[in-house]
Protein backbone atom coordinates (compact mmCIF):
# COMPACT_ATOMS: atom_id res chain seq x y z
CA UNK A 1 0.00 0.00 0.00
CA UNK A 2 1.43 3.40 -0.95
CA UNK A 3 2.33 5.67 1.93
CA UNK A 4 1.45 9.38 2.03
CA UNK A 5 4.45 11.67 1.60
CA UNK A 6 4.73 15.05 3.30
CA UNK A 7 3.23 17.99 1.43
CA UNK A 8 6.61 19.83 1.62
CA UNK A 9 10.19 18.71 1.21
CA UNK A 10 11.74 16.83 4.07
CA UNK A 11 13.58 18.57 6.88
CA UNK A 12 16.96 17.28 5.66
CA UNK A 13 16.53 18.78 2.19
CA UNK A 14 15.28 22.08 3.60
CA UNK A 15 18.26 22.37 5.96
CA UNK A 16 20.61 21.45 3.11
CA UNK A 17 19.02 24.18 0.98
CA UNK A 18 19.51 26.75 3.74
CA UNK A 19 23.18 25.78 4.09
CA UNK A 20 23.64 26.11 0.33
CA UNK A 21 21.79 29.44 0.32
CA UNK A 22 24.27 30.81 2.86
CA UNK A 23 27.45 29.12 1.60
CA UNK A 24 27.13 28.87 -2.17
CA UNK A 25 26.99 32.64 -3.09
CA UNK A 26 30.30 33.48 -1.28
CA UNK A 27 31.95 30.43 -2.89
CA UNK A 28 30.81 31.48 -6.36
CA UNK A 29 32.02 35.05 -5.76
CA UNK A 30 35.36 33.73 -4.54
CA UNK A 31 35.61 31.63 -7.71
CA UNK A 32 35.02 34.69 -9.86
CA UNK A 33 37.73 36.52 -7.89
CA UNK A 34 40.23 33.68 -8.47
CA UNK A 35 39.36 33.68 -12.17
CA UNK A 36 40.20 37.37 -12.29
CA UNK A 37 36.90 38.29 -13.91
CA UNK A 38 35.40 41.73 -13.19
CA UNK A 39 32.52 41.42 -15.67
CA UNK A 40 29.31 42.11 -13.68
CA UNK A 41 26.99 40.33 -16.12
CA UNK A 42 28.96 37.07 -15.83
CA UNK A 43 28.94 37.37 -12.03
CA UNK A 44 25.18 37.95 -12.03
CA UNK A 45 24.52 34.90 -14.25
CA UNK A 46 26.73 32.73 -12.05
CA UNK A 47 24.93 33.82 -8.89
CA UNK A 48 21.58 33.26 -10.63
CA UNK A 49 22.65 29.69 -11.42
CA UNK A 50 23.49 29.23 -7.75
CA UNK A 51 19.99 30.44 -6.74
CA UNK A 52 18.41 27.92 -9.15
CA UNK A 53 20.54 25.14 -7.62
CA UNK A 54 19.39 26.16 -4.12
CA UNK A 55 15.76 26.16 -5.28
CA UNK A 56 16.08 22.66 -6.73
CA UNK A 57 17.59 21.32 -3.50
CA UNK A 58 15.77 23.20 -0.76
CA UNK A 59 12.67 24.65 -2.32
CA UNK A 60 11.21 28.15 -2.28
CA UNK A 61 12.28 29.71 1.02
CA UNK A 62 15.98 28.72 0.88
CA UNK A 63 16.02 30.01 -2.72
CA UNK A 64 14.59 33.39 -1.66
CA UNK A 65 17.19 33.63 1.08
CA UNK A 66 19.88 32.73 -1.44
CA UNK A 67 18.61 35.38 -3.86
CA UNK A 68 18.76 38.16 -1.22
CA UNK A 69 22.17 36.99 0.04
CA UNK A 70 23.55 36.84 -3.54
CA UNK A 71 22.28 40.38 -4.25
CA UNK A 72 24.08 41.69 -1.17
CA UNK A 73 27.33 39.94 -2.20
CA UNK A 74 27.07 41.30 -5.74
CA UNK A 75 26.45 44.79 -4.38
CA UNK A 76 29.40 44.61 -1.97
CA UNK A 77 32.01 42.91 -4.15
CA UNK A 78 31.03 43.48 -7.78
CA UNK A 79 29.56 47.01 -8.00
CA UNK A 80 31.32 50.31 -7.50
CA UNK A 81 32.23 51.52 -4.95
CA UNK A 82 33.72 48.07 -4.07
CA UNK A 83 33.62 46.98 -0.42
CA UNK A 84 30.49 49.02 0.24
CA UNK A 85 26.76 48.54 -0.08
CA UNK A 86 26.47 51.86 -1.88
CA UNK A 87 26.00 51.86 -5.66
CA UNK A 88 27.50 54.66 -7.70
CA UNK A 89 26.34 53.67 -11.19
CA UNK A 90 22.59 53.68 -11.91
CA UNK A 91 23.06 50.85 -14.41
CA UNK A 92 24.41 48.66 -11.62
CA UNK A 93 21.30 49.43 -9.57
CA UNK A 94 19.14 48.30 -12.47
CA UNK A 95 21.28 45.18 -12.89
CA UNK A 96 20.88 44.19 -9.23
CA UNK A 97 17.13 44.89 -9.27
CA UNK A 98 16.74 42.75 -12.36
CA UNK A 99 18.88 40.04 -10.75
CA UNK A 100 16.75 40.00 -7.58
CA UNK A 101 13.52 39.96 -9.63
CA UNK A 102 14.74 37.16 -11.88
CA UNK A 103 16.10 35.18 -8.92
CA UNK A 104 12.82 35.50 -7.01
CA UNK A 105 10.82 34.57 -10.12
CA UNK A 106 13.02 31.56 -10.80
CA UNK A 107 12.73 30.51 -7.15
CA UNK A 108 8.95 30.80 -7.32
CA UNK A 109 8.77 28.84 -10.58
CA UNK A 110 11.12 26.12 -9.40
CA UNK A 111 9.38 25.86 -6.04
CA UNK A 112 5.95 25.75 -7.69
CA UNK A 113 7.11 23.10 -10.15
CA UNK A 114 8.54 21.00 -7.31
CA UNK A 115 5.28 21.36 -5.38
CA UNK A 116 3.20 20.40 -8.43
CA UNK A 117 5.45 17.40 -8.97
CA UNK A 118 5.00 16.28 -5.39
CA UNK A 119 1.24 16.84 -5.57
CA UNK A 120 1.07 14.83 -8.80
CA UNK A 121 3.06 12.00 -7.20
CA UNK A 122 0.79 12.07 -4.13
CA UNK A 123 -2.34 12.16 -6.31
CA UNK A 124 -1.04 9.22 -8.33
CA UNK A 125 -0.33 7.24 -5.15
CA UNK A 126 -3.77 8.13 -3.74
CA UNK A 127 -5.47 7.13 -6.99
CA UNK A 128 -3.59 3.83 -7.04
CA UNK A 129 -4.61 3.16 -3.43
CA UNK A 130 -8.27 4.01 -4.04
CA UNK A 131 -8.22 1.93 -7.23
CA UNK A 132 -6.88 -1.06 -5.33
CA UNK A 133 -9.52 -0.66 -2.64
CA UNK A 134 -12.26 -0.24 -5.25
CA UNK A 135 -11.14 -3.43 -6.96
CA UNK A 136 -11.30 -5.25 -3.63
CA UNK A 137 -14.79 -3.88 -2.98
CA UNK A 138 -16.10 -4.80 -6.44
CA UNK A 139 -14.53 -8.24 -6.34
CA UNK A 140 -15.71 -8.81 -2.74
CA UNK A 141 -12.14 -9.72 -1.81
CA UNK A 142 -11.98 -7.46 1.25
CA UNK A 143 -13.73 -7.49 4.61
CA UNK A 144 -14.48 -4.55 6.89
CA UNK A 145 -11.62 -5.67 9.13
CA UNK A 146 -9.22 -5.82 6.18
CA UNK A 147 -10.42 -2.43 4.91
CA UNK A 148 -9.75 -0.80 8.30
CA UNK A 149 -6.29 -2.36 8.25
CA UNK A 150 -5.62 -0.75 4.84
CA UNK A 151 -6.80 2.64 6.10
CA UNK A 152 -4.73 2.46 9.28
CA UNK A 153 -1.53 1.36 7.54
CA UNK A 154 -1.95 3.87 4.69
CA UNK A 155 -2.15 6.85 7.02
CA UNK A 156 0.37 5.39 9.47
CA UNK A 157 -2.10 5.60 12.36
CA UNK A 158 -2.11 3.75 15.67
CA UNK A 159 -5.70 2.57 15.32
CA UNK A 160 -8.91 2.75 13.31
CA UNK A 161 -12.52 2.13 14.28
CA UNK A 162 -16.02 2.18 12.84
CA UNK A 163 -18.75 3.66 15.04
CA UNK A 164 -22.53 3.78 14.72
CA UNK A 165 -24.73 6.54 16.10
CA UNK A 166 -28.00 5.72 17.83
CA UNK A 167 -30.43 8.62 17.90
CA UNK A 168 -30.46 12.11 16.41
CA UNK A 169 -27.78 14.68 17.19
CA UNK A 170 -30.51 17.39 17.20
CA UNK A 171 -32.34 15.70 20.05
CA UNK A 172 -32.04 17.13 23.53
CA UNK A 173 -30.52 13.85 24.65
CA UNK A 174 -27.09 13.12 23.22
CA UNK A 175 -26.94 10.24 20.74
CA UNK A 176 -25.29 7.06 21.92
CA UNK A 177 -22.11 5.92 20.17
CA UNK A 178 -21.57 2.20 19.59
CA UNK A 179 -18.24 0.77 18.46
CA UNK A 180 -18.91 -1.72 15.67
CA UNK A 181 -15.38 -2.69 14.68
CA UNK A 182 -11.94 -1.58 15.84
CA UNK A 183 -8.25 -2.27 15.34
CA UNK A 184 -5.37 -1.56 17.74
CA UNK A 185 -5.23 1.80 19.45
CA UNK A 186 -8.96 2.48 19.88
CA UNK A 187 -11.01 3.06 22.97
CA UNK A 188 -14.69 2.29 23.29
CA UNK A 189 -16.59 5.49 24.15
CA UNK A 190 -18.86 5.62 27.14
CA UNK A 191 -22.48 5.80 26.03
CA UNK A 192 -24.79 8.42 27.46
CA UNK A 193 -22.04 10.79 28.63
CA UNK A 194 -23.15 14.23 29.87
CA UNK A 195 -20.17 15.83 28.14
CA UNK A 196 -21.13 17.18 24.69
CA UNK A 197 -17.87 15.73 23.41
CA UNK A 198 -19.31 12.34 24.25
CA UNK A 199 -21.57 12.75 21.23
CA UNK A 200 -18.48 12.36 19.03
CA UNK A 201 -16.38 9.20 18.80
CA UNK A 202 -12.92 9.70 20.32
CA UNK A 203 -10.13 10.04 17.78
CA UNK A 204 -7.70 12.35 16.01
CA UNK A 205 -9.44 12.27 12.62
CA UNK A 206 -12.84 11.13 11.38
CA UNK A 207 -15.27 11.23 8.49
CA UNK A 208 -19.03 10.64 8.42
CA UNK A 209 -20.58 7.80 6.42
CA UNK A 210 -24.17 7.06 5.43
CA UNK A 211 -26.56 5.39 7.90
CA UNK A 212 -25.09 7.24 10.89
CA UNK A 213 -21.65 5.61 10.69
CA UNK A 214 -18.35 7.27 11.54
CA UNK A 215 -14.85 6.23 10.44
CA UNK A 216 -12.35 7.31 13.11
CA UNK A 217 -8.53 7.22 13.13
CA UNK A 218 -6.22 7.42 16.16
CA UNK A 219 -2.61 8.56 16.16
CA UNK A 220 -2.18 12.04 14.68
CA UNK A 221 -3.99 14.95 13.10
CA UNK A 222 -4.38 14.73 9.33
CA UNK A 223 -3.57 17.46 6.84
CA UNK A 224 -6.28 18.91 4.61
CA UNK A 225 -5.24 16.67 1.72
CA UNK A 226 -5.16 13.60 3.93
CA UNK A 227 -8.60 14.49 5.26
CA UNK A 228 -9.97 14.63 1.72
CA UNK A 229 -8.41 11.25 1.05
CA UNK A 230 -9.96 9.90 4.26
CA UNK A 231 -13.37 10.99 2.98
CA UNK A 232 -12.71 9.03 -0.21
CA UNK A 233 -11.77 6.02 1.92
CA UNK A 234 -15.04 6.50 3.78
CA UNK A 235 -17.00 6.36 0.53
CA UNK A 236 -15.25 3.10 -0.36
CA UNK A 237 -16.00 1.71 3.09
CA UNK A 238 -19.68 2.63 2.74
CA UNK A 239 -19.77 0.86 -0.65
CA UNK A 240 -18.10 -2.21 0.85
CA UNK A 241 -20.56 -2.34 3.74
CA UNK A 242 -23.51 -1.90 1.37
CA UNK A 243 -22.20 -4.71 -0.83
CA UNK A 244 -21.85 -7.02 2.15
CA UNK A 245 -25.39 -6.20 3.24
CA UNK A 246 -26.68 -6.94 -0.26
CA UNK A 247 -24.80 -10.25 -0.31
CA UNK A 248 -26.20 -11.15 3.10
CA UNK A 249 -29.69 -10.23 1.90
CA UNK A 250 -29.24 -12.31 -1.27
CA UNK A 251 -28.03 -15.26 0.80
CA UNK A 252 -31.03 -14.91 3.10
CA UNK A 253 -33.37 -14.78 0.11
CA UNK A 254 -31.68 -17.88 -1.28
CA UNK A 255 -32.24 -19.70 2.00
CA UNK A 256 -35.88 -18.61 2.07
CA UNK A 257 -36.33 -19.84 -1.50
CA UNK A 258 -34.72 -23.17 -0.62
CA UNK A 259 -36.97 -23.37 2.42
CA UNK A 260 -40.03 -22.81 0.24
CA UNK A 261 -38.87 -25.54 -2.14
CA UNK A 262 -38.28 -27.83 0.83
CA UNK A 263 -41.74 -27.17 2.28
CA UNK A 264 -43.40 -27.71 -1.08
CA UNK A 265 -41.51 -30.95 -1.62
CA UNK A 266 -42.30 -32.17 1.89
CA UNK A 267 -45.99 -31.52 1.30
CA UNK A 268 -45.74 -33.45 -1.96
CA UNK A 269 -43.91 -36.27 -0.22
CA UNK A 270 -46.47 -36.38 2.58
CA UNK A 271 -49.33 -36.36 0.08
CA UNK A 272 -47.94 -39.17 -2.06
CA UNK A 273 -44.67 -40.88 -1.17
CA UNK A 274 -45.35 -41.14 2.57
CA UNK A 275 -48.99 -42.08 2.13
CA UNK A 276 -48.14 -45.07 -0.08
CA UNK A 277 -46.26 -47.13 2.55
CA UNK A 278 -48.77 -46.02 5.21
CA UNK A 279 -51.63 -47.26 3.06
CA UNK A 280 -49.85 -50.62 2.55
CA UNK A 281 -49.28 -50.98 6.30
CA UNK A 282 -52.89 -50.01 7.06
CA UNK A 283 -54.25 -52.51 4.50
CA UNK A 284 -52.07 -55.36 5.80
CA UNK A 285 -52.95 -54.67 9.46
CA UNK A 286 -56.66 -54.35 8.64
CA UNK A 287 -56.55 -57.68 6.80
CA UNK A 288 -54.85 -59.45 9.71
CA UNK A 289 -57.40 -58.02 12.18
CA UNK A 290 -60.49 -59.12 10.25
CA UNK A 291 -62.66 -61.35 12.39
CA UNK A 292 -63.58 -64.69 10.94
CA UNK A 293 -60.89 -64.59 8.26
CA UNK A 294 -58.21 -67.22 8.47
CA UNK A 295 -54.96 -66.86 6.53
CA UNK A 296 -52.58 -69.57 5.57
CA UNK A 297 -49.04 -69.28 7.01
CA UNK A 298 -47.75 -68.14 3.63
CA UNK A 299 -50.43 -65.44 3.34
CA UNK A 300 -49.80 -64.24 6.87
CA UNK A 301 -46.04 -64.14 6.24
CA UNK A 302 -46.66 -62.12 3.07
CA UNK A 303 -48.79 -59.58 4.93
CA UNK A 304 -46.20 -59.26 7.72
CA UNK A 305 -43.48 -58.87 5.10
CA UNK A 306 -45.49 -56.04 3.51
CA UNK A 307 -45.74 -54.32 6.89
CA UNK A 308 -41.99 -54.67 7.50
CA UNK A 309 -40.97 -53.51 4.02
CA UNK A 310 -43.37 -50.56 4.10
CA UNK A 311 -42.16 -49.60 7.59
CA UNK A 312 -38.53 -49.68 6.42
CA UNK A 313 -39.41 -47.58 3.39
CA UNK A 314 -41.31 -45.11 5.56
CA UNK A 315 -38.41 -44.85 8.02
CA UNK A 316 -35.95 -44.26 5.17
CA UNK A 317 -38.11 -41.50 3.69
CA UNK A 318 -38.49 -39.75 7.03
CA UNK A 319 -34.76 -40.04 7.76
CA UNK A 320 -33.90 -38.46 4.40
CA UNK A 321 -36.41 -35.65 4.91
CA UNK A 322 -35.05 -34.89 8.37
CA UNK A 323 -31.44 -35.05 7.18
CA UNK A 324 -32.14 -32.74 4.24
CA UNK A 325 -33.84 -30.32 6.60
CA UNK A 326 -30.75 -30.34 8.84
CA UNK A 327 -28.46 -29.78 5.87
CA UNK A 328 -30.56 -26.90 4.58
CA UNK A 329 -30.53 -25.28 8.02
CA UNK A 330 -26.75 -25.76 8.53
CA UNK A 331 -27.52 -27.86 11.61
CA UNK A 332 -25.16 -30.75 10.74
CA UNK A 333 -22.05 -31.25 12.88
CA UNK A 334 -19.53 -33.90 11.88
CA UNK A 335 -17.55 -35.72 14.60
CA UNK A 336 -14.47 -36.62 12.61
CA UNK A 337 -11.93 -39.33 13.31
CA UNK A 338 -10.11 -42.26 11.66
CA UNK A 339 -12.49 -44.53 9.71
CA UNK A 340 -11.55 -47.57 7.56
CA UNK A 341 -13.46 -48.32 4.37
CA UNK A 342 -13.86 -52.02 5.26
CA UNK A 343 -15.60 -51.24 8.56
CA UNK A 344 -18.02 -48.62 7.27
CA UNK A 345 -18.92 -50.52 4.06
CA UNK A 346 -19.77 -53.63 6.08
CA UNK A 347 -22.01 -51.58 8.38
CA UNK A 348 -23.71 -49.78 5.47
CA UNK A 349 -24.56 -53.05 3.62
CA UNK A 350 -26.28 -54.73 6.57
CA UNK A 351 -29.84 -55.66 5.66
CA UNK A 352 -29.26 -55.22 1.93
CA UNK A 353 -29.22 -58.03 -0.64
CA UNK A 354 -25.67 -59.29 -1.04
CA UNK A 355 -26.01 -61.60 -4.06
CA UNK A 356 -24.86 -59.02 -6.61
CA UNK A 357 -22.39 -57.13 -4.40
CA UNK A 358 -18.65 -57.42 -5.05
CA UNK A 359 -16.38 -55.93 -2.39
CA UNK A 360 -12.94 -55.30 -3.89
CA UNK A 361 -11.46 -53.01 -1.23
CA UNK A 362 -7.70 -52.62 -1.03
CA UNK A 363 -6.24 -54.46 1.99
CA UNK A 364 -4.45 -52.44 4.68
CA UNK A 365 -5.72 -49.18 3.19
CA UNK A 366 -5.11 -46.08 5.36
CA UNK A 367 -8.03 -44.63 7.29
CA UNK A 368 -9.94 -41.57 6.11
CA UNK A 369 -10.94 -38.57 8.21
CA UNK A 370 -14.71 -38.95 8.56
CA UNK A 371 -17.75 -39.28 10.80
CA UNK A 372 -18.55 -43.01 10.94
CA UNK A 373 -22.35 -42.54 11.20
CA UNK A 374 -22.49 -39.98 8.41
CA UNK A 375 -20.23 -42.02 6.14
CA UNK A 376 -22.31 -45.16 6.74
CA UNK A 377 -25.43 -43.20 5.73
CA UNK A 378 -23.70 -41.85 2.62
CA UNK A 379 -22.67 -45.32 1.43
CA UNK A 380 -26.10 -46.81 2.27
CA UNK A 381 -27.91 -44.12 0.25
CA UNK A 382 -25.58 -44.58 -2.74
CA UNK A 383 -25.97 -48.36 -2.61
CA UNK A 384 -29.76 -48.11 -2.31
CA UNK A 385 -29.82 -45.82 -5.33
CA UNK A 386 -27.67 -48.31 -7.27
CA UNK A 387 -30.08 -51.14 -6.42
CA UNK A 388 -33.01 -49.09 -7.74
CA UNK A 389 -31.55 -48.19 -11.10
CA UNK A 390 -28.86 -50.79 -11.87
CA UNK A 391 -31.28 -53.64 -12.51
CA UNK A 392 -29.69 -57.09 -12.17
CA UNK A 393 -26.14 -55.83 -12.77
CA UNK A 394 -23.49 -56.26 -10.11
CA UNK A 395 -22.47 -53.49 -7.72
CA UNK A 396 -18.75 -53.23 -7.07
CA UNK A 397 -16.95 -51.49 -4.19
CA UNK A 398 -13.34 -50.47 -4.90
CA UNK A 399 -10.97 -48.30 -2.87
CA UNK A 400 -7.63 -46.62 -3.54
CA UNK A 401 -5.42 -43.81 -2.30
CA UNK A 402 -5.78 -41.24 -5.06
CA UNK A 403 -6.42 -37.57 -5.64
CA UNK A 404 -6.63 -34.69 -3.22
CA UNK A 405 -9.36 -32.85 -1.33
CA UNK A 406 -8.63 -29.16 -0.75
CA UNK A 407 -4.94 -29.82 -1.46
CA UNK A 408 -4.87 -32.65 1.11
CA UNK A 409 -4.07 -36.29 0.19
CA UNK A 410 -7.25 -38.33 -0.13
CA UNK A 411 -8.63 -41.84 -0.46
CA UNK A 412 -11.41 -42.84 -2.86
CA UNK A 413 -14.28 -45.30 -2.61
CA UNK A 414 -15.83 -46.16 -5.97
CA UNK A 415 -19.32 -47.68 -6.05
CA UNK A 416 -19.74 -48.99 -9.58
CA UNK A 417 -22.71 -50.56 -11.36
CA UNK A 418 -23.21 -51.80 -14.93
CA UNK A 419 -26.81 -50.78 -15.48
CA UNK A 420 -28.27 -48.41 -18.04
CA UNK A 421 -26.23 -45.48 -16.80
CA UNK A 422 -27.19 -41.81 -16.68
CA UNK A 423 -26.80 -39.19 -19.41
CA UNK A 424 -24.83 -35.98 -18.91
CA UNK A 425 -27.91 -33.94 -17.96
CA UNK A 426 -28.97 -36.60 -15.49
CA UNK A 427 -25.52 -36.61 -13.85
CA UNK A 428 -25.79 -32.82 -13.41
CA UNK A 429 -29.21 -33.14 -11.73
CA UNK A 430 -28.92 -36.36 -9.75
CA UNK A 431 -27.40 -34.74 -6.63
CA UNK A 432 -30.09 -32.05 -6.42
CA UNK A 433 -32.90 -32.51 -3.87
CA UNK A 434 -36.14 -34.17 -5.00
CA UNK A 435 -34.70 -35.46 -8.28
CA UNK A 436 -35.59 -38.95 -9.55
CA UNK A 437 -34.25 -40.38 -12.78
CA UNK A 438 -37.13 -40.25 -15.30
CA UNK A 439 -39.47 -40.18 -12.27
CA UNK A 440 -38.73 -43.86 -11.82
CA UNK A 441 -38.37 -45.74 -8.60
CA UNK A 442 -39.75 -44.93 -5.20
CA UNK A 443 -38.84 -42.27 -2.64
CA UNK A 444 -38.70 -38.50 -2.78
CA UNK A 445 -35.35 -38.18 -4.53
CA UNK A 446 -33.28 -37.11 -1.52
CA UNK A 447 -30.86 -40.01 -1.11
CA UNK A 448 -28.01 -38.67 -3.22
CA UNK A 449 -28.62 -35.06 -2.13
CA UNK A 450 -28.25 -36.10 1.51
CA UNK A 451 -25.18 -38.19 0.62
CA UNK A 452 -23.48 -35.22 -1.03
CA UNK A 453 -24.44 -32.89 1.84
CA UNK A 454 -22.99 -35.25 4.45
CA UNK A 455 -19.85 -35.76 2.34
CA UNK A 456 -19.24 -32.02 2.06
CA UNK A 457 -19.81 -31.68 5.81
CA UNK A 458 -16.85 -34.05 6.22
CA UNK A 459 -14.74 -31.90 3.81
CA UNK A 460 -15.04 -34.54 1.08
CA UNK A 461 -16.26 -34.76 -2.50
CA UNK A 462 -18.98 -36.86 -4.11
CA UNK A 463 -19.12 -37.02 -7.90
CA UNK A 464 -20.60 -39.29 -10.58
CA UNK A 465 -19.05 -40.49 -13.81
CA UNK A 466 -19.97 -43.08 -16.46
CA UNK A 467 -18.74 -46.63 -15.94
CA UNK A 468 -16.60 -47.89 -18.84
CA UNK A 469 -18.76 -50.31 -20.81
CA UNK A 470 -22.02 -48.87 -19.46
CA UNK A 471 -23.40 -48.00 -16.07
CA UNK A 472 -22.65 -45.40 -13.41
CA UNK A 473 -19.80 -44.97 -10.94
CA UNK A 474 -20.16 -42.85 -7.80
CA UNK A 475 -16.78 -41.60 -6.52
CA UNK A 476 -16.59 -40.79 -2.80
CA UNK A 477 -13.37 -38.96 -1.95
CA UNK A 478 -12.31 -38.09 1.64
CA UNK A 479 -9.05 -36.75 3.12
CA UNK A 480 -6.68 -39.23 4.74
CA UNK A 481 -6.84 -39.37 8.51
CA UNK A 482 -4.16 -37.79 10.66
CA UNK A 483 -5.21 -39.91 13.63
CA UNK A 484 -6.82 -36.94 15.45
CA UNK A 485 -10.47 -36.98 16.48
CA UNK A 486 -12.54 -33.82 16.35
Amino acid sequence: MAQISAPELGRVRTLTGLVLALGLPPLLEWGMFLAGSDFLAADVLLQLAGVVAVALVGGLWPALLGALWSSLILNYYSTEPFGSLEIADAENILTLVIFVAVAVAVSLVVGLAARRSREAANASADAATLGELARGVLAAEDSLQGFLHHVRSHFGMAGAALYAREGDENDAQLPHITELLALDGTQTPSSGSDDPAGARPPGDASTSLPEGLELVLHGRTLTAREQRLLEAFGSQLAALRQRQQLLASAEENRRLAEGNVMRTAILRAVSHDLRTPLAAIKLAVTSLQQQGTRFTPDEEAELLGTIEASSDRLASLIDNLLDMSRLTGDAVTAHLGPVHWTDVVAAALQGMPSESVKILLAPNAPAVHADFGMLERVIANITENAYKYAGDSSIEFLSSVAGTVKDFPASELRIRDHGNGVNRDGIARMFQPFQRLDDAGTGVGLGLAVARGFTESMSGELIAEPTPGGGLTIVLRLPLSTGVRE
